[in-house]
């Protein structure tokens, strides 16, 4: 959180806010109408955001009514070598329908995130491998990601995984117990 000091030296908080606003192209989980959206930016190889999924799965089915998750790729390429491999693959599933399984099967894998593993995930969620793997060899969904991850940059975002819930970067923790003070602040 950046501090900056007024004149008369009280802090003032600046809080990094959601630039891109969500759109039906966004792969959304919950209800459409609850009163709480949170935005994710992540990374499938990033183990913290491995984390965060389970205690945001969490969330979900505590807050069921009250909160929608929104999932944008924000892969850390020089950091995870399969992580846009897996974004892309995430993207080839959601055009057939199965974003949040495959989405689930790369968090719950993610030390088998490699070409040959992603395959049988790939398979293992009922989609077709090669045409999947060719898609991904050919960076057909390259431009989503790209796009998500460009409007994260403009979002403040800086690190896997940032959350932002009803368009404010949380700056808190990503524990169950932080994401539900979050959530129930927020919620109004």
């Amino acid at each position: 959180m950046t501090e900056v000091t007024s004149p008369t030296t009280t802090p003032l908080q600046v809080t990094a806010r959601l630039r891109t606003p969500v759109t039906g192209d966004d792969h959304v989980r919950g209800s459409v109408d609850a009163p709480v959206t949170i935005v994710e930016y992540a990374d499938f190889q990033c183990r913290y955001c491995g984390a965060a999924y389970a205690n945001l799965r969490e969330l979900l089915r505590q807050r069921a009514d009250t909160v929608r998750l929104v999932y944008r790729h924000f892969p850390i390429t020089n950091m995870h070598p399969y992580a846009e491999q897996a974004a892309e693959a995430a993207e080839a599933a959601g055009r057939r329908g199965q974003f949040w399984a495959l989405h689930d099967w790369l968090y719950e894998h993610q030390d088998q995130l490699d070409p040959v593993h992603l395959s049988l995930g790939v398979e293992q969620v009922g989609l077709p491998a090669a045409e999947v793997a060719a898609e991904v060899e050919r960076q057909a969904y390259g431009d989503r990601v790209r796009r998500d991850f460009v409007g994260g940059i403009r979002s403040g975002v800086h690190a896997s995984p940032t959350l932002f819930v009803n368009g404010a970067r949380h700056d808190g923790n990503y524990d169950l117990a932080d994401l539900l003070t979050a959530v129930d602040t927020a919620t109004p």
